[in-house]
């Protein structure tokens, strides 16, 4: 299981690729789900040219880790992978990857859904817009779908 909070960019598919082949699962995974969230220009009807993520350390990381260790505890998973960006984020950067890897689809795909539900409802990352006419903090985040 990794848990990682960054201050600079990375790739996300890069990261998943590169972690499974660090893992050596040797066949016994059937299914990998991941989901990447990366930076976007707009949020409700404001143009946003960045944002800068602040997070509370220790505290955010043991709340990632609890989100991992739970979904490894509720669905028979192999490995987990959780990477979030803090700083300041520019358009089409990676901010968050979660993946999963299990013998079977069901429980990649489920898992994979309820950690980032779980990361955006309750991880204490705060997120400040800037836009063409000033910053803002962000006050809810964006509800499930």
């Amino acid at each position: 299981m990794l848990v990682d909070i960054r201050k600079e960019s990375f790739n996300a598919y890069r990261e998943i690729l590169s972690y499974q082949e660090s893992q050596n699962f040797s066949g016994e995974y059937g299914a990998t789900a991941s989901f990447v969230g990366s930076m976007r220009d707009f949020n409700e009807d404001r143009k946003v040219t960045s944002m800068t993520l602040e997070h509370y350390p220790g505290m955010t990381e043991k709340h990632l880790n609890a989100i991992a260790r739970e979904a490894t505890e509720k669905w028979r998973l192999l490995d987990v992978l959780i990477l979030h960006r803090i700083g300041k984020v520019t358009i089409g950067e990676d901010i968050v990857v979660v993946a999963s890897w299990s013998a079977h689809r069901k429980e990649a795909f489920e898992s994979c859904r309820s950690m980032m539900e779980q990361l955006k409802s309750s991880a204490p990352f705060w997120k400040k817009e800037s836009t063409t006419s000033g910053s803002k903090w962000v006050e809810k985040n964006t509800p499930g779908i």
